[in-house]
């Protein structure tokens, strides 16, 4: 059966991204759209939302006993306390309340920013990365601010909080267009990139729109 430890073959265990993003900020409510079978965030966080489409991801996620038993002996202090599944398309109305997570994660997912920004409370953080493209878009975003780096080396992951001018650089400036980055569907090349980069939603969120520089 299709699990967190077969996915973890695939993809490597981002148990230690979530462990530094705790250790970091407080963080006691996640929202996870198109999870899959990713469960690391709930090793370090103690309500996670997880949504996806996918039967697998629903015969696995859904199940209460084999995600406890996948957690067991994995979890930080006070994590994994709430694991919930919904078997949801995340562009469509989620039955979830407004302004209720600390944290947003947006990786391999699509325009998970565009359609799940109410659920994240002001002063929120959003997790993206640039496959396809929520990065690029988080960084045009004047609501958003970029408050650090997520760098990758194997399963080991580290946060950089300075120079952060330096990243979200466009090698191409005619490329960090919001309308040309959506319709793609996938990310711009920087000057100095990473595997993921951490947001914090503005209090008083100016509108977004297209064309913003970074």
């Amino acid at each position: 059966m299709a699990s967190w430890a077969t996915y973890r073959q695939t993809i490597g265990d981002r148990s230690g991204l979530f462990a530094a993003l705790r250790e970091q900020w407080l963080i006691s409510t996640a929202l996870y759209p198109g999870s899959y079978l990713d469960l690391s965030p709930s090793v370090a966080i103690g309500s996670v939302t997880y949504v996806d489409t996918d039967r697998r991801a629903a015969r696995f996620l859904g199940a209460e006993e084999l995600v406890a038993a996948e957690l067991n002996g994995r979890t930080l202090p006070g994590a994994g306390t709430e694991v919930v599944f919904l078997q949801a398309d995340y562009t469509t109305a989620l039955p979830l309340p407004a302004a209720g997570f600390d944290l947003l994660i947006s990786l391999y997912a699509g325009p998970v920013w565009d359609n799940c920004r109410a659920h994240l409370a002001p002063g929120g953080l959003l997790l993206a990365n640039a496959g396809h493209g929520d990065a690029c878009l988080a960084a045009l975003d004047p609501s958003l601010e970029l408050v650090a780096a997520v760098h990758q080396r194997d399963d080991s992951y580290r946060l950089d909080v300075e120079a952060l001018d330096t990243y979200l650089m466009p090698k191409t400036p005619s490329q960090a267009d919001y309308e040309l980055i959506s319709h793609r569907g996938r990310g711009i090349r920087y000057t100095r990139s990473a595997f993921a980069y951490l947001f914090r939603a503005r209090a008083v969120s100016p509108s977004a729109g297209p064309g913003r520089g970074c």
